[in-house]
């Protein structure tokens, strides 16, 4: 059975530069508001830190990686499958890593839509681009919207979970410079 061939990666040019100039510029984004708030007492330690902000920046940069390869010429159907099978894959054990880590932290209760956007939407969008990667050999049109949906989803988690990010920021009272943690003059 002969194998199809890969349509024109260059009919979608457009697309992935501005999927992955988003996800760059939402990326430096991240660190300004990371910056910022870094002189400010939080209660997260390390771990909460790894479970709730690290995969933001991750799923921009898988965002931004999937627009790089699928903006790379001379892929044939092996290569880029590989290359899909690689991220997706990669971004799976990333999810069940977060997913390990949200559950063992301890300074946050996480809540059904922190477990939607941290932990099952992820997981579908990475589990979808191996589905894409593995149909890329017999239905590559189709895969290839597979990919694009992807990295569309993977980008609205981003931009829904630095937004909740920076919500909870800066509503979470500050302890004042001196205070105790936890003690009643700690807020202001």
């Amino acid at each position: 059975m002969p194998v199809p061939a890969l349509p024109p990666l260059a009919e979608w040019e457009s697309f992935y530069v501005i999927v992955g100039s988003s996800a760059a510029a939402l990326t430096g984004l991240m660190f300004v508001v990371i910056a910022l708030n870094s002189e400010a007492r939080t209660e997260a330690g390390p771990t909460a830190l790894r479970a709730f902000a690290t995969p933001i920046i991750v799923h921009f940069g898988a965002v931004l990686l999937i627009s790089a390869l699928l903006s790379t010429p001379r892929h044939t159907i092996g290569s880029l499958k590989g290359c899909l099978l690689a991220v997706a894959v990669a971004g799976l054990a990333y999810t069940i890593r977060v997913i390990v880590l949200a559950r063992r932290q301890s300074s946050y209760k996480p809540v059904f839509s922190d477990w939607l956007w941290h932990g099952m939407l992820p997981f579908l969008a990475y589990a979808s681009l191996v589905v894409a990667g593995i149909l890329l050999g017999s239905a590559p049109g189709a895969a290839l919207y597979v990919v694009a949906a992807v990295a569309l989803l993977l980008l609205y988690i981003g931009i829904h979970n630095a937004w909740d990010s920076a919500v909870w920021l800066t509503t979470k009272p500050r302890e004042s410079p001196g205070a105790a943690p936890g003690s009643p003059d700690s807020t202001t």
